[in-house]
């Protein structure tokens, strides 16, 4: 019985949720767990008989075992959230996580890096593809996903504006500006050579950027480049880094903060406001770093 009830849960976050295979498989798994965990520790057969009590001791083993306060949270949410289905389809009379706290989480600050710092990243040697990418990343403020699975048809370089299916598969349209647009002529002119030289260049030509053996770009590929970009600058960033300054930077300049919730794609504008204190700390270190040498 319980199995089929996680079963028609998934299919429920699949058709109707419309969620990605990555975040159902990942709810899959935290729901399992927490039923071995009863299976090993109890005597419960009945989904009617877990008590808040039950998940409260899932929680306390979970950070018993190490596992950091992030992840239990998520584990958490995704119990809820399967109890909370059952609820309001009726297969459970009472709902035993409704008033169960989650462990707190210190949510840290996104890394940033500066507008001169993504020019110098700029202003090193790049190929065309390269300085496209990079220029397109920064300009939109792409997720990895999406940046790897932009496709021609959703890129607009007379209107400057590309669109994108984020999570949930909700789309959106996202506006760029004059150097990512020269950047991706001049490599689309390159691309047209890739198409009809290589082997695997027709096999991926409905997508964007592509290798020059003509093969799709991967999350690694992208995660790579900005790593290995980094360097230049003598820090440690990833594609997240490049995603968040994107943010950060039009928050600086002013931008409204819906906007940027549109752009960055966030169904919530309380992650979104998370950026406005990087701006509020980034203002107090210059402050002070002006008047500590004046």
């Amino acid at each position: 019985m319980i199995i089929g009830l996680i079963s028609n849960y998934l299919s429920y976050l699949e058709i109707e949720r419309a969620l990605s295979e990555n975040t159902i498989e990942a709810y899959r798994r935290d729901i399992f767990a927490f039923f071995e965990f009863l299976s090993s520790n109890t005597n419960i057969t009945d989904i009617n008989d877990i008590k808040r009590t039950h998940i409260s001791s899932y929680n306390r083993y979970l950070a018993q075992q190490g596992i950091n306060p992030t992840s239990i949270v998520r584990k958490i949410a995704s119990i809820k959230g399967f109890f909370r289905y059952l609820c309001l389809n009726d297969e459970i009379k009472k709902n035993p996580a409704l008033a169960l706290s989650s462990p707190k989480v210190t949510k840290k600050l996104p890394k940033v890096i500066s507008i001169k710092e993504i020019e110098k990243l700029l202003s090193t040697h790049l190929n065309t593809m390269e300085k496209a990418l990079f220029e397109l990343f920064y300009a939109t403020g792409l997720r990895v996903s999406e940046l790897v699975n932009l496709e021609i048809r959703n890129t607009d370089l007379k209107t400057n504006i590309i669109k994108t299916l984020g999570k949930g598969s909700k789309e959106r349209i996202i506006p760029f500006g004059s150097k990512a647009k020269n950047a991706l002529k001049a490599y689309l002119k390159e691309r047209e050579i890739i198409l009809l030289t290589s082997k695997e260049g027709r096999k991926y030509e409905k997508y964007v950027f592509l290798k020059p053996d003509g093969s799709k770009i991967t999350r690694q590929f992208v995660y790579n480049f900005i790593h290995n970009l980094g360097k230049k600058i003598e820090k440690d960033i990833s594609p997240h880094t490049i995603r968040h300054s994107f943010a950060t930077h039009l928050l600086e300049n002013g931008a409204d903060l819906r906007v940027v919730q549109e752009l960055l794609g966030h169904s919530s504008i309380v992650t979104t406001q998370l950026y406005t204190h990087i701006s509020k700390k980034r203002l107090r270190e210059v402050y002070f770093s002006i008047n500590n040498h004046s």
